[in-house]
C-alpha cells in the first residue's frame, strides 16, 4: 500500500469522524436535511471569500463559507416561523437560491479559477494528497489532513465542554432554559460547527459525501442504540468502516472514491435497517405480528370468559363466532392450550385458573385503562410467544 493510499484514507477517515458528531445532533434533532442545504449553500461564502482574498488556501474562506451555512439556517428558521410554510419547503427555497448565486458568481467572475462546482459537489480525494503543506520546504502532508484534523480538534473539544447542554438542549429545550442554557445559543453553535466541518471537507471530498457520512452513521447508529454516548461511538465506527472499505470498493472496481463510500455507507444503513435487534425491518415485522397474536389470544379468552354455553365454547365454532377462519383459530387454540390458558374436554375450551386470572386482569385494564396494570401485564403477555 503507497504512501498516498494511506493518505487518502487518513483523510477521509478523518472527515468521516468530524462529519459524525455533528450528524448524530442534526439527526436527533430532526434536521437532517439542513445538512444538505448548509453542504450547497456555503458556495457563495466560499467565492466572496475568495473575491477578498484572491487565495483559495485563505482561512477566510473557511470563515465565509460557515456565516453562508449559518445564513442558510437562519433564513430557514424565519420562514419557517411564518407558518406559511413547512420546514422542508424553507430548506428547498433557500438553499437553491444561495446554490445559485454562488454558481452565477464563479460563472461570470471566476472562470479561470480552480474553483468550479464539480469540485463543490463531487471533490476528488485521489487528488488530495497532491496538495501538500509546505513550511521553508519542508513537507507536512496534505493540507487536507491538517484542515480537518483542525477542525476535528476543535468540535472534539466542544462537544466534550457542552456535551451536557448539548444533550439536554437536545431532548428537551424547556428544560435547558430553566437550567440557564441558552438553546439558541447552542443551536447556531451546532450549525456553526457543521457549517465549518462541511468547508473544510468540500474540497477533498465533495458535498455530496459531506452529507452522506453527516447522516448516513449518525441514522444507522439511531437504529442500534438510544445512549446518546453509544450513538456518537457507533456513528464515528460506520463513517470510518464505510471510509476505508469504500476506498478499497473504488479501487478494485476503478470507479469513483466518493460514489463508493457514499455506496458503502448506503449499505451498512440497509443491513443495519433490515437487521437492527430493536428497530430493524425485520424485528419490527415480527413483533408485530407477535402482537398481533397476544391481541388474538386475548381475544379469544375473553370470548371464554363471557360465555358459559358449552356450544359457545366448542372448538369448531370458533370461526363462527369470533369470525376466524380455521386455520387462525387452531394457531390461538394451540397457543392458548401450550401456555396453559385453556383446557380442551370433548372438543368443549374452558380456561384454567391461570387464564382466568389472566383475563381478569384483562378485563380490569380494559376497564380503567391504567398503564402501570398494563406493565404488570407484560410479562404475561411475553409467555404468548413460545
Amino acid at each position: 500500500m503507497s504512501s498516498a493510499q494511506i493518505e487518502i484514507q487518513l483523510i477521509a477517515s478523518l472527515v468521516a469522524v468530524a462529519c459524525a458528531i455533528p450528524g448524530v445532533f442534526l439527526v436527533l434533532r430532526k434536521m437532517a436535511l439542513i445538512s444538505d442545504a448548509i453542504s450547497h449553500s456555503i458556495l457563495p461564502g466560499l467565492v466572496i471569500g475568495f473575491f477578498i482574498t484572491h487565495d483559495l488556501n485563505s482561512p477566510l474562506l473557511i470563515l465565509m463559507g460557515a456565516l453562508s451555512g449559518i445564513l442558510t439556517v437562519v433564513l430557514v428558521e424565519y420562514i419557517q416561523k411564518t407558518k406559511l410554510v413547512k420546514e422542508d419547503t424553507a430548506i428547498g427555497l433557500v438553499f437553491p437560491a444561495l446554490f445559485s448565486i454562488g454558481v452565477l458568481l464563479i460563472a461570470k467572475n471566476a472562470n479561470d479559477v480552480h474553483l468550479d462546482v464539480d469540485a463543490v459537489l463531487l471533490g476528488e480525494l485521489a487528488f488530495a494528497p497532491f496538495d501538500r503543506l509546505l513550511i521553508n520546504d519542508v513537507d507536512l502532508g496534505p493540507k487536507s489532513v491538517w484542515v480537518i484534523g483542525t477542525i476535528l480538534l476543535i468540535t472534539l473539544s466542544l462537544l466534550i465542554a457542552f456535551f451536557k447542554e448539548l444533550k439536554v438542549s437536545t431532548f428537551d429545550t424547556g428544560l435547558a432554559t430553566a437550567l440557564g442554557f441558552s438553546p439558541i445559543v447552542l443551536h447556531y453553535g451546532l450549525m456553526s460547527v457543521a457549517s465549518v466541518t462541511t468547508v473544510g471537507a468540500f474540497d477533498a471530498v465533495g458535498a455530496i459525501l459531506v452529507v452522506a457520512l453527516m447522516i448516513a452513521p449518525a441514522a444507522t447508529a439511531y437504529l442500534l442504540t438510544n445512549d446518546l454516548k453509544k450513538m456518537l461511538i457507533l456513528s464515528i465506527i460506520f463513517g470510518v468502516f464505510s471510509a476505508i472499505s469504500g476506498y478499497w470498493v473504488a479501487h478494485w472496481l476503478d470507479a469513483s472514491i466518493s460514489g463508493s463510500m457514499t455506496t458503502m455507507l448506503g449499505l451498512v444503513f440497509l443491513v443495519v435497517y433490515l437487521f437492527a435487534p430493536n428497530k430493524g425491518l425485520i424485528s419490527v415485522v415480527y413483533r408485530n405480528k407477535q402482537q398481533q397474536k397476544e391481541v388474538q389470544l386475548l381475544t379469544f379468552l375473553l370470548h371464554l370468559n363471557n360465555h358459559k354455553e358449552e356450544s359457545e365454547r366448542h372448538i369448531n365454532h370458533l370461526n363462527e363466532h369470533i369470525n376466524w377462519h380455521k386455520v387462525k383459530a387452531k394457531s390461538v387454540v394451540e397457543l392458548a392450550e401450550k401456555n396453559n390458558m385453556i383446557v380442551i374436554d370433548n372438543q368443549i375450551i374452558s380456561l384454567t385458573e391461570k387464564g382466568k386470572v389472566f383475563t381478569e386482569k384483562a378485563i380490569d385494564y380494559i376497564i380503567t385503562n391504567d398503564d402501570s396494570k398494563i406493565e404488570s401485564m407484560k410479562k404475561d403477555f411475553f409467555l404468548f410467544r413460545g
